[in-house]
Formats: C-alpha cells, sequence, structure tokens
C-alpha cells in the first residue's frame, strides 16, 4: 500500500487504510528501536484521536465561559447595589418631601 501523507497529517482517518509502521532501512538490524507490529501501530494511531486533539480548545472554550459567568455576575451585583443606593435615595427625597407637606399644613 503506497499512502501519500506522514504519521502527523494522514493522507487518510482511518487506521486501517493508513501504511503500517515500519522501520526504515537506513535503521541498522539489532537497533535499540523495536520493530512495531502493524497491529500496534494501528492501536497508536486510533488512540490519538479528535477529541484528544481538541481537549485544549475545550478547555480554553470552558475557561471563557467561566470567565464570562463570573463577569455577568459581576454586573448583576453591581446592578443590585446601584438599584439598593437609587431606593434608599428615593426613600430619602419621598421622607423629605412628607416633612415638607407636614410642614406646609402645619403653618
Amino acid at each position: 500500500m503506497n499512502a501519500t501523507g506522514t504519521i502527523d497529517r494522514p493522507h487518510t482517518h482511518d487506521p486501517q487504510k493508513q501504511a503500517p509502521m515500519t522501520s526504515s532501512a537506513s535503521e541498522p538490524t539489532g537497533s535499540a528501536t523495536p520493530v512495531f507490529s502493524t497491529v500496534g501501530a494501528h492501536t497508536a494511531r486510533q488512540n490519538r484521536t479528535r477529541e484528544m486533539q481538541l481537549i485544549p480548545e475545550a478547555m480554553a472554550r470552558a475557561h471563557m465561559q467561566e470567565l464570562r459567568r463570573e463577569a455577568e455576575a459581576g454586573r448583576q451585583a453591581a446592578r443590585l447595589i446601584a438599584a439598593r443606593r437609587m431606593q434608599r435615595r428615593a426613600e430619602r427625597v419621598s421622607l423629605r418631601a412628607r416633612r415638607a407637606l407636614a410642614m406646609a399644613v402645619m403653618h
């Protein structure tokens, strides 16, 4: 089988259709590198799945979602604080108006 591509960028993603991993002709016999059987090569290729390659992207996406959630929670807290501040201000203004009305009625 003469499949084009490399181990890192195979021509096909189907491990059964990829060329088996064999030692090169320039490698001396009896070297420290063991000869792999094609079954082991197919298993190694199958372990290199798309999900594993996308793990860093998934982690970055989860991190950004967490940051977005924290930012939204911070904005919500700021809105609540501002609403309470405005409510207290409105209550003070209302109390002043009631006092002014009471003073006007009494005189």
